[in-house]
């Protein structure tokens, strides 16, 4: 039988929690900051150019919201990145990872508390999730992985009380499925499998098949609702209903092999989170099961397993030859982590406390929470020395640049227009694929009489698709001057004739 703790515990516990993941995330946000490592990946830039372009750019609006990546982090960031300073540093960026790591971990707490009644529990999977280095980075940065673990958890723990409370009103855990699924692709399969789950565990918990069945269909329709609203800005946009090809050169070697792509994924996870949490993971899917099983009090635990679904994107990714990237594989970590403390609640009461103490002391000695050279901040840095080579075009540009357009692809290069905002330059100087028409005809018929420079990426993925075209057509760039170079990263510059 299901035991609750205490009211007060049940109302407190999660948000004390939650303040206290917030003011460690914000600590360790200091922290990295101050290692000038809060923008060392290149997405946490190019994320931060996207939500910015909204406003500062050749033709601001709505369409510069794009179709690539969803929208929901950008639109949350849209209006405080406009801030200069906060846009050059990341921190409005980072507040949003911060909070929604906070987020989700309160309502974590309050799903744990209130159908196992364990606060060893609750206070573990926050724990886990914090000791993991690689996690505790990434919520320090303007990464959209925070905000998918937050929103995913929100959503895990409101779907959870819609279960336990026998169905109803499915507004609350719609709203967060729908958010989830427009943070981060990894959230449609997570959501998918929630919804499956739960009409099950609602009929092991005593409603009926139809009613149980019905109440999934309600549920499904809202983040349905929220992908078929993305699928038609992708459509306004873009001219493509789904835009699933384009931004990647196909260089994995598990390319059409899903074998291989699935090795891929499991050992990026056992390197970001090692024995520590993925063997107790695998105890508590055990333990979940049988739960399942035994009691109907704790039906809705077995929706902590749609967590594992995250892995269903990498896969597919990898199979499409996309290149290995081990950050694709930390949604797994936290399904581990959530899963793990999961398991402590299945224990006898007598264990609890100590099985959780003894899952947090293995992962803290298994690496330092800051370890400097964890996975994720070693995939981060791999840009430091390219973009240390780009400046010789920043300056260049800092010393020769004549007020006209600089044609620059926003797919390859976003990182290094955000680095070009450190030297004064603003998104609206840049002619990018997000300004329409304008984009389209200069590279289709070359820049000459629309820019008056050209940043071309010759070596990320093959080269952008500037450098495909120059290479296909020698006309291109007719009437360029090639004039500096740098971390794979060529200049021209217009010149007018007789100059």
């Amino acid at each position: 039988m299901k035991r609750s703790p205490e009211p007060i515990l049940s109302t407190t516990g999660p948000w004390l929690i939650a303040a206290g993941v917030s003011a460690v995330g914000a600590a360790a946000a200091w922290h990295y900051a101050a290692l000038d490592l809060a923008l060392s990946h290149w997405d946490a830039r190019a994320h931060l150019v996207v939500a910015r372009r909204v406003f500062d750019s050749l033709t601001p609006g709505w369409q510069q919201i794009g179709a690539v990546w969803l929208p929901l982090p950008h639109v949350l960031n849209m209006i405080p990145v406009q801030v200069d300073a906060w846009y050059r540093t990341g921190a409005s960026g980072t507040a949003l990872s911060v909070l929604s790591m906070a987020a989700g971990a309160g309502a974590l707490a309050s799903m744990l508390l209130r159908v196992t009644g364990s606060l060893s529990a609750a206070v573990a999977a926050p724990l886990l999730l914090l000791a993991n280095p690689n996690v505790l980075y990434l919520q320090s940065t303007p990464m959209t992985e925070p905000m998918l673990f937050g929103t995913t958890l929100v959503a895990l723990a409101l779907t959870a009380r819609w279960v336990d409370d026998g169905g109803g009103s499915t507004r609350a855990p719609g709203l967060a499925l729908a958010a989830a699924c427009m943070t981060r692709y990894e959230a449609w399969p997570i959501a998918a499998v929630l919804i499956t789950l739960a009409p099950v565990a609602l009929v092991r918990g005593g409603a009926p098949v139809s009613q149980s069945v019905r109440g999934g269909v309600r549920l499904a329709a809202w983040p349905a609702i929220a992908i078929v609203l993305f699928m038609l800005n992708s459509r306004w946009t873009t001219g493509a209903w789904f835009v699933s090809s384009g931004f990647f050169v196909a260089e994995n070697e598990a390319l059409g092999d899903a074998g291989l792509a699935w090795t891929q994924v499991r050992d990026g996870l056992h390197r970001l989170s090692g024995r520590a949490t993925v063997w107790p993971a695998y105890a508590a899917f055990v333990l979940m099961v049988a739960a399942f099983v035994r009691s109907r009090a704790r039906a809705s635990l077995l929706l902590v397993l749609s967590l594992l679904a995250a892995g269903a994107l990498p896969l597919y990714a990898y199979v499409q030859g996309h290149p290995f990237r081990i950050r694709y594989s930390l949604p797994l970590v936290v399904a581990c982590s959530v899963m793990a403390a999961a398991g402590v609640s299945l224990l006898p009461r007598g264990f609890r406390a100590a099985a959780a103490a003894a899952l947090v002391v293995a992962a803290l000695l298994q690496g330092s929470p800051l370890d400097r050279a964890a996975p994720m901040i070693v995939e981060a840095g791999r840009d430091a020395r390219s973009m240390q080579a780009r400046g010789a075009v920043t300056r260049y540009l800092e010393w020769h640049y004549d007020g006209t357009q600089i044609m620059m692809s926003m797919g390859s290069l976003a990182h290094y227009m955000h680095d070009l905002s450190r030297a004064g330059f603003d998104l609206r100087t840049f002619l990018h694929e997000g300004n329409g028409e304008l984009w389209i005809y200069a590279r289709d018929f070359g820049p000459r009489g629309h820019v008056g420079w050209v940043v071309i990426d010759e070596r990320g993925e093959g080269g952008d698709m500037l450098y495909q075209r120059a290479r296909d057509d020698p006309g291109f760039l007719e009437g360029f001057e090639r004039v500096a170079e740098g971390g794979g990263v060529a200049l021209y510059r217009f010149r007018v004739q007789g100059s």
